[in-house]
């Protein structure tokens, strides 16, 4: 049974997209999605990083659902690299 969601996502563009959720009471990933499997290294058996092997109750697709707009140029925020709290908006403490 899929447990849908809707997200919403920045790259490449922004949009909607329908998601498939991890099923919260599955016994062998206790509703993460997968089974983390740590692993060393041969030579010396220290920590050499984390395999993920997803959990048979969660599917990893995702869908598109709607691409919402960009906003117009006049809208987009501008900053002027100056601090807004300072008098006058140039600031007279170290390092100047």
């Amino acid at each position: 049974m899929l447990r849908l969601r809707i997200q919403h996502t920045a790259l490449p563009r922004t949009a909607l997209i329908l998601t498939d959720t991890p099923r919260p009471d599955c016994p062998h990933c206790d509703g993460v999605g997968g089974i983390p499997h740590d692993y060393g290294d041969s030579a010396t058996g220290e920590y050499a990083g984390t395999d993920w092997e997803p959990c048979g109750c969660w599917t990893e697709w995702r869908t598109l659902l709607l691409p919402l707009p960009r906003l117009p140029r006049w809208l987009r925020r501008r900053g002027t690299g100056r601090d807004p709290w300072a008098p006058g908006g140039y600031s007279d403490e170290p390092p100047f």
